[in-house]
């Protein structure tokens, strides 16, 4: 399964390497897409071993979005669609024109799911929507797999970065304030803001957030936020594991510093792991078996609930995090949540965004 998820990752990174979002993550190209999905079938927001267009394009979004984050396992396109991934037309895409001098450009890596699409990411700009009513609040997506996966099966079509920039621009924007829902400040991060100073002439004014895990504060409350969701589950003979995506990059790091977090603050029964890094599935499957569980329930620390979390943590093949701790003697229970969803985590993006939005006036 590995062997086969490295050469799709690999593939992955070279479709996303012939971006035209000012960078090379932020928007794979088009045509290079289609050939790539037309070989990889199927690579989501998290990545597996049975090749597939989103699984190609969420095994970039951990190892370019986060290489930073953000946002894969899978079956094929066709399991996919059986999968009965929600109604496309339920979800507000925003790219509306006419918006007036003043927009808040909310950046994701982007899912294929449609209704986690809307349940996380929709969620956020919702929250943001409300919080910010002077702002017209826009979508734009960093996997240019993602959005023509959706728009070839669902006919909506989601903005790139670049497109977005463009739209904006051709709408007479003059302050914009871009704020991305990537999970740390990772390689996709640096290509976000990198394609963002492209346009700095372009407006009068323009600002852009930071990623969700950025501070200690930040870490903290990404904490408080998950345990409180989760604490009908912390009884003592329940482990609680985060699945995140994981990269290569030294960004890593967050989730050794989530977990040392979790632990400090008295949460004895949580554990975070990756798909893609270290932790692995079997650091996490050692670190419970040290303690005396006979439950176990899993949630993926990731902003959407996407193919990673469908297969790669609750999917019934082998290998997978259901099926590595149920072979371990545990009762499994899967919550298919993706971070988004969360009000606190959406009240934080909420402060990154005010963060940005009070730069402008200094």
């Amino acid at each position: 399964m590995k062997k086969r998820l490295s050469v799709l990752v690999a593939l992955a990174l070279t479709v996303s390497s012939l971006v035209a979002c000012g960078n090379s993550e932020v928007a794979t190209e088009e045509s290079t897409a289609t050939e790539a999905s037309t070989v990889v079938e199927e690579t989501t927001e998290e990545a597996t071993e049975e090749a597939t267009t989103e699984e190609t394009t969420e095994a970039t979004e951990a190892d370019s979005a986060d290489a930073a984050t953000e946002e894969t396992s899978a079956d094929s396109e066709e399991a996919e669609e059986e999968e009965d991934t929600g109604d496309a037309s339920l979800d507000n895409i925003r790219n509306q024109d006419e918006i007036g001098e003043k927009e808040l450009l909310v950046v994701s890596f982007g899912t294929s799911y449609n209704d986690s699409r809307r349940e996380t990411i929709g969620a956020i700009e919702d929250a943001l929507e409300e919080a910010f009513p002077d702002y017209s609040v826009r979508r734009a997506f960093t996997s240019q797999i993602i959005i023509d996966h959706i728009n070839d099966r669902d006919g909506y079509k989601i903005d790139n970065v670049e497109e977005a920039l463009d739209r904006a621009v051709e709408n007479g924007v003059k302050t914009l304030v871009v704020q991305p829902t990537h999970l740390m400040n990772g390689l996709e991060y640096t290509d976000l803001c990198d394609a963002i100073a492209q346009y700095a002439d372009a407006f009068e004014q323009i600002e852009i957030g930071e990623p969700l895990l950025t501070s200690d504060a930040d870490f903290e409350a990404v904490a408080k936020a998950i345990t409180d969701a989760t604490a009908q589950y912390d009884d003592g003979t329940t482990a609680i594991c985060f699945m995140g995506h994981g990269t290569e990059a030294d960004s890593n790091s967050v989730y050794a510093q989530m977990q040392e977090v979790l632990t400090a603050d008295g949460f004895e029964n949580y554990y975070v792991g990756t798909v893609e890094a270290t932790p692995s599935v079997d650091d996490v499957l050692a670190a419970v078996q040290e303690g005396e569980y006979t439950n176990v329930v899993l949630e993926p620390l990731m902003v959407v609930a996407g193919d990673h979390a469908n297969n790669d943590m609750a999917g019934d093949e082998e290998g997978s995090w259901k099926t590595t701790f149920e072979s371990a003697g545990y009762t499994v229970e899967c919550l298919i949540e993706g971070l988004g969803s969360n009000e606190d985590i959406q009240k934080l993006y909420i402060e990154h965004a005010q963060a940005a939005i009070d730069k402008l006036a200094e």
